[in-house]
């Protein structure tokens, strides 16, 4: 028999799309809440059209991204502009004990469906409300993607190499950051609503969760007035600091020494202990001041052999190393393996999808992922005949009005 997850009996009401949003319910889903996400039957999540696509085929069911963010929910397909998704959604709210929502500011209040007009229906309901910018201010009307709340929020101008324009940090940074804080909010109000009674509306904005991971950088500049600039891979304190070439195309370790004793381990590693002893290289502080002809040294030495030789042979040497991995060479990870980090489940439409697991390993409260991301519109008729009770009158009435596209 599976054992009860902690979430169950949480029922959560998702109107999120895209990633920032359903990342965020996909983690309280796999500890047991019961999520039914609600998607349009005209404008297709965005989501469902980005890559990776499993067998390399645009489907609307095939997205990775997709199937990885919304594993264990159910889907509903549902009109919200025809005039009677209002009944439909007020039976579902009174059903639930979150409502999320991920869209920019006023998109709710346009469909009728503002936290005023929600709690009115059901008064302890909780509500999250997570974009770009938040939900108010000068800003607020800003609707975009995570790299765009990285922009703003300063990541960019930090990632990169100081002779050439910002690179960035990969994709739509905020929208991997913001949903644990999502999560965590959605759970902390959930305590309050179980002590008092009482719900609340959280108002949630990717950029500000996101600055929480700029701390020192922010505190540098407000105690000492430093401005942090980009430095590529280098670091203030650690040399050799870096990402060096290996033999084969684009092939690439990461290696870093700490101290005096790694690197005379790295030294003794490339056959080259007389570098331990050059007064260009014996300290750290020298280190970092020469670490431009210290990379080439390292690189010269890397270049000639397979990342995994490299890898293998200085983490032996207690060196800190490791081979710059693709996914698919992550799949095939052993460590994530034993960890059973990836879980395969059964997709209606396509055999099977690769999706990751929960990404903490709790002992008294597991996790899990269940079942695979809804196709458009699969659990229509649970959630009408089971959930709501329709009769089969009603939900062929519903059908006929188009409120299932």
């Amino acid at each position: 028999m599976a054992q009860r997850r902690p979430l169950e009996g949480i029922k959560i009401l998702d109107f999120m799309w895209v990633m920032a949003g359903p990342a965020s319910t996909r983690i309280l889903a796999d500890y047991g809440a019961e999520v039914v996400r609600i998607e349009s039957p005209t404008r297709i999540d965005t989501a469902r059209t980005l890559s990776p696509y499993k067998d390399n085929t645009l489907g609307p069911d095939s997205s990775g991204l997709f199937n990885n963010c919304n594993a264990g929910k159910l889907g509903l397909v549902l009109d919200l502009k025809s005039p009677r998704a209002k009944e439909v959604i007020s039976d579902l709210v009174r059903w639930a004990d979150v409502v999320t929502e991920s869209f920019s500011p006023r998109a709710m209040r346009g469909f009728g469906l503002d936290y005023d007009v929600l709690r009115a229906i059901k008064p302890d309901i909780v509500m999250l409300s997570s974009c770009l910018m938040g939900q108010t201010g000068p800003l607020a009307g800003i609707a975009g993607f995570g790299n765009m709340a990285a922009a703003i929020s300063g990541f960019h101008n930090l990632t990169g190499w100081p002779d050439r324009p910002p690179a960035g940090p990969f994709g739509a940074y905020t929208d991997y950051v913001s949903p644990r804080f999502a999560a965590v909010a959605i759970l902390a109000a959930l305590d309050h609503r179980r002590r008092t009674g009482e719900g609340q509306y959280i108002d949630l904005s990717q950029a500000e969760s996101s600055l929480h991971f700029l701390g020192p950088a922010l505190l540098d500049y407000t105690v000492n007035g430093r401005c942090d600039e980009r430095a590529g891979n280098t670091d203030p304190r650690f040399a050799p600091h870096g990402v060096y070439p290996a033999a084969g195309e684009d092939q690439w370790v990461a290696i870093v020494c700490r101290d005096d004793r790694e690197f005379a381990s790295l030294c003794d590693t490339m056959s080259r202990d007389e570098l331990a002893s050059d007064h260009r290289f014996a300290r750290a502080a020298e280190r970092l001041n020469h670490r431009a002809e210290l990379d080439e040294l390292v690189a010269a030495w890397t270049r000639t052999l397979a990342p995994e030789v490299v890898e293998k042979t200085l983490q032996a040497r207690a060196v800190a190393a490791h081979r710059v991995q693709n996914s698919s060479e992550i799949l095939a990870d052993r460590q994530f393996q034993y960890r059973k980090h990836f879980v395969e489940l059964e997709h209606p439409t396509l055999s099977h999808f690769t999706v990751e697991g929960p990404r903490a390993l709790l002992s008294r409260t597991p996790a899990e992922a269940r079942r695979s991301a809804p196709t458009l519109g699969q659990d229509n008729a649970y959630v009408l005949e089971k959930i709501l009770g329709y009769s089969e009158q009603r939900i062929i009435d519903l059908v006929v009005a188009g409120l299932f596209g």
